[in-house]
């Protein structure tokens, strides 16, 4: 999914999860003051976006936004993004430009002026959130693995406050391993989900983020 430039936080991944959770199609952005936002599509028939009162979707802090935009479509059990030549920049999916309509897939980026909006229908199967890397790339021991579920298990609870990722301490308890063995587990699962050169205090909540949302780790798996 889209977001590349920024890093959910804990409050943010545990939204984003939540909201697949309701397994119907949505759209994620960023608002203009950079805040994480969702607009269900429920038994709509045609979203409309653009720059003014009026759409259902509004970008009004984008001035490359036309005042009417595009607008997303049902078609079928599918949605698609039309925009017919009423906006003046256009519109792009995956960084193609749109020649009147697109059928969109679980996980497409539209963009729409400056803002990435990310199309999301969890019922179509991925279990991704926002690839940072394809989970078939990334290749762990068992132990790594178990290391790594324990780590995210705190992501489970769906109420309360935003979560943390858990502790060496408590994946050694819960798994009943050394501290000494956990850290040498942890530190390798920095390198193999790429978050090696990230300051320490951002490594955690980071591995934990990307095993999330590449589908490494899932929540039949944080459920179990």
């Amino acid at each position: 999914m889209g977001f590349a430039a920024h890093s959910l936080s804990p409050a943010e991944l545990k939204a984003m999860l939540e909201a697949e959770r309701r397994q119907e199609p949505f759209v994620a952005y960023r608002d203009g003051i950079g805040d994480l936002r969702f607009t269900f599509l429920g038994e709509a028939q045609r979203v409309a976006i653009g720059r003014v009162a009026g759409n259902d979707l509004v970008l009004d802090w984008d001035p490359q936004v036309s005042r009417s935009h595009a607008q997303l479509e049902r078609v079928g059990g599918d949605w698609a993004l039309i925009d017919d030549g009423l906006s003046r920049n256009g519109s792009r999916v995956n960084g193609e430009r749109v020649a009147t309509r697109r059928r969109l897939t679980d996980g497409d980026v539209v963009q729409i002026g400056q803002c990435a909006i990310v199309f999301r229908s969890p019922a179509a199967g991925h279990a991704s959130t926002i690839a940072a890397q394809p989970a078939h790339t990334v290749h762990l021991t068992e132990s790594e693995r178990r290391v790594l579920v324990a780590l995210c298990a705190p992501f489970a609870a769906d109420q309360g406050p935003a979560p943390a990722p858990a502790t060496n301490r408590e994946i050694a308890d819960a798994l009943h391993l050394s501290l000494d063995g956990v850290k040498t587990h942890v530190r390798s699962l920095f390198t193999k989900l790429g978050v090696g050169e990230l300051p320490q205090y951002q490594k955690r909540t980071e591995l934990a983020r990307r095993a999330l949302e590449t589908g490494v780790v899932t929540r039949a798996d944080l459920l179990s």
